[in-house]
């Protein structure tokens, strides 16, 4: 990964995280709690998913630095994910609790990206979802955590456009 390209995917998750915090910070509680349907996310979910999948998917990366025939990744039925953004977990939690965890977000991602070379990027490690495997690093620094906290945030402003209605 070039520096330019690594760089980008800095920015570009500490726009995202900037963005999630920046908003979330200035909503009343009963809206960051608020789910739009029971299918989808309450805010409060979703920043909780981002506190814990983006680290996630950084470790995995430096999983696969040390050990590239080990597999990588999980499936939206994973245990540890679905914990994470259950009513129970997120009852349990306080919002500043969660928005407190998100700043340190980029910097973490930041000394991976820079840890990594261009063949550690290019490394195909076996994955445990059949939907990634064969997939590079570098498919997980780009989708999975750049793409994946700019969803996150999209995801966010959908739900305040449905409660604002």
């Amino acid at each position: 990964m070039s520096n330019t390209l690594q760089t980008n995917a800095i920015e570009s998750v500490r726009v995202s995280i900037d963005q999630i915090v920046n908003l979330v910070k200035t909503l009343p509680e009963e809206t960051i709690r608020w789910k739009p349907s029971e299918d989808e996310w309450s805010i409060m979910q979703i920043i909780t998913h981002v506190a814990e999948a983006i680290p996630y998917w950084v470790q995995e990366i430096k999983n696969i630095q040390s050990r590239p025939e080990q597999s990588w990744g999980r499936g939206l039925k994973d245990e540890v994910r679905l914990r994470t953004v259950s009513e129970e977990n997120v009852k349990s939690l306080s919002v500043d609790e969660v928005l407190n965890q998100l700043p340190s977000i980029p910097a973490v991602v930041e000394e991976t990206l820079h840890s990594l070379t261009d063949s550690e990027l290019a490394i195909k490690a076996p994955s445990r979802n059949p939907r990634f495997d064969g997939k590079p690093v570098e498919f997980i620094v780009n989708h999975l955590i750049v793409e994946h906290a700019e969803k996150h945030y999209n995801q966010i402003q959908r739900n305040l456009s449905k409660y604002n209605q």
